[in-house]
């Protein structure tokens, strides 16, 4: 089972994002998956799109985030804020809670979806637990990200440049 079904959901179990990825690996970290370009994703009902780079994501274990790292992309790292992944085979489920950090190439980041956050407190009835596990997990991941804390410096680019080569060596 190589491939590894990506099953974002919002709050009130409405489809999010949809893809898949292949196995790349696992580490003390979670599960390390990757795409080449071209792969299909699909947010929502809307049109399916390609991907536009190589992707490396991790999916830690019980825990409240998940993050996507792409290969030479204006932003080179994502973290979604998310209820913690459950496993049905090899689908893997995980609930958007809308805040999300990004790193630019150029090292800045930022915490992104803030209304959307606030918005969505309310019309998907959010509990207080959500709310506050999400604000904290943002807080302490945001520092992570900015700081480098492993995984978010040399372990992650380690994963890509393993993805890397082996895009490299489907196109040869």
């Amino acid at each position: 089972m190589d491939l590894v079904h990506i099953d974002f959901r919002k709050w009130d179990g409405s489809r999010h994002w949809q893809f898949a990825m292949h196995r790349l690996g696992e580490d003390e970290h979670g599960l390390w998956l990757w795409s080449p370009p071209g792969s299909n994703m699909q947010r929502g009902h809307e049109p399916v799109r390609k991907s536009r780079s190589i992707n490396v994501k991790l999916i830690p274990d019980n825990k409240w985030w998940t993050a996507i790292w792409s290969w030479q992309r204006e932003v080179d790292l994502y973290v979604d804020i998310i209820t913690p992944p459950s496993w049905n085979g090899s689908t893997v489920t995980m609930v958007d809670v809308d805040l999300d950090i990004m790193r630019a190439a150029d090292g800045r980041v930022a915490i992104e979806d803030e209304d959307e956050f606030e918005q969505h407190q309310v019309e998907m009835d959010y509990p207080q637990r959500l709310i506050d596990t999400a604000r904290a997990t943002t807080a302490r991941i945001a520092l992570a990200v900015e700081s480098r804390h492993e995984p978010f410096g040399a372990v992650g680019e380690s994963w890509m440049a393993k993805a890397v080569s082996l895009a490299e060596g489907r196109d040869g």
